[in-house]
């Protein structure tokens, strides 16, 4: 049976029984939730004794088998609340070896992204420690042979995968998807615009029916809810209605600058003892990579990510930013959703993006997990007449500075 969602426009946010304020929300504790004891332990050794808004309002009712539709972006707490939904129903109903085949995952999600990809791969084995749940990730850019004989080899409670690489082992026969249990579908507004969906049509078809299908998308309209009728049956709605504004926890702030100066600027602010970790976002791969080149000369530790790069090296990058490697991180938008970096302190748009929700996506690295941060924003006049859009996507304005003299030199 199609659920019946309604219209949806901007005052559909605020109807009952699908719209959370996140401010008004009562606190859940995970104890509260009956979770396996291994499950239980990890998240508390995580740190986390409650939920986050979009997990209490999920995990009831995902925990009991049912189908989810949710609007909620990366930073919400959403990947563990699906997470945590695949690891109980895993740990709770455990099948026997001798009855399980290699290639047939139990549970399954698909992500836009190989970064996120791996994120949600990252997460998942931190909630899984303690116990025997195989989890395993299928992305471009890896090894193919030795992930079809890992897959050809090894029964995989949850895998992870892009979609692409997804279907290349699939059309192999390294993997079958008539044993999925749990279907989860990440940012599937995302997979819209980067023209996943056939794709994705084509996986879904190959898992069975009856399965429990969760759905997240940052944005709703009306193409998602199209496929949300088609690929879920009688879910439950969850609208997070804050999900769309940057974090309260950000300064935001836009200098106006000539575009010959805005390297000198950039320059000057990260030699800012203040600015220990920064993401440094261009529109272009080669304004990242020549502003990454720059930046090493004058002296500042830096290194790029982009879709240029090697898979392998994207991850190395990314894994020596956590650790502290270098200073500065010079990306194009492909770091801008899914990666979780603890620690950034400032965010620079070296260019504004023409996109405002991607300018909520990249903002969105800092000022996490209660921690401030600092964006900053370079308007010049190849840009600046974006503004008034971001500004009233935002639903405020934005404080425009003109940088002090020293700044520029």
């Amino acid at each position: 049976m199609a659920p019946n969602f309604p219209p949806f426009n901007e005052t559909s946010l605020n109807t009952p029984n699908s719209a959370i304020a996140e401010d008004d929300q009562p606190k859940v504790a995970f104890a509260e939730l009956s979770l396996h004891s291994n499950l239980l332990d990890a998240v508390a050794g995580l740190g986390f004794t409650h939920c986050t808004p979009i997990q209490a309002q999920t995990l009831p009712h995902t925990l009991k088998g049912a189908d989810l539709v949710g609007q909620a972006q990366t930073g919400t707490g959403k990947t563990a609340a699906f997470l945590i939904t695949i690891l109980q129903r895993l740990l709770t109903k455990p099948i026997a070896p001798e009855e399980r085949y290699a290639s047939e995952p139990r549970a399954l999600v698909v992500a836009p992204t190989r970064e996120l990809a791996l994120q949600i791969e990252k997460d998942a084995r931190k909630l899984a420690r303690g116990s025997t749940i195989n989890i395993a990730s299928v992305i471009g850019g890896t090894n193919l042979e030795r992930m079809r004989q890992q897959l050809r080899a090894e029964a995989i409670d949850l895998l992870i995968a892009t979609p692409g690489r997804l279907l290349d082992h699939q059309s192999n026969k390294d993997i079958f998807l008539d044993a999925v249990e749990i279907l989860v579908l990440d940012e599937a507004d995302r997979m819209l615009d980067m023209g996943f969906i056939p794709d994705v049509k084509r996986i879904v078809r190959a898992t069975p029916l009856g399965r429990q299908t969760l759905l997240f998308s940052a944005t709703f309209n009306e193409d998602i809810l199209n496929l949300a009728r088609r690929w879920t049956e009688d879910p439950v709605e969850i609208l997070l209605v804050s999900d769309v504004k940057p974090a309260e926890s950000v300064e935001q702030r836009v200098y106006m600058v000539e575009h010959s100066l805005k390297k000198n600027l950039l320059c000057n602010l990260l030699r800012n003892s203040e600015a220990p970790r920064v993401i440094v976002f261009c529109n272009r791969r080669d304004e990242t990579r020549q502003l990454c080149e720059y930046l090493n000369k004058q002296g500042i530790s830096c290194e790029m990510i982009s879709g240029e790069l090697p898979q392998q090296k994207r991850v190395k990058t990314l894994e020596r930013f956590r650790k502290g490697g270098f200073q500065a991180m010079v990306a194009t938008d492909v770091a801008g959703r899914g990666i979780h970096i603890e620690g950034v302190s400032h965010v620079v748009n070296y260019n504004l993006p023409e996109d405002p929700e991607d300018y909520v996506h990249r903002i969105g690295r800092t000022g996490r997990a209660g921690a401030t941060g600092t964006s900053i924003s370079f308007a010049c006049e190849d840009d600046s007449f974006l503004i008034p859009e971001l500004e009233k996507y935002l639903g405020h304005e934005l404080t425009l500075l003109h940088p002090e003299p020293e700044l520029l030199r």
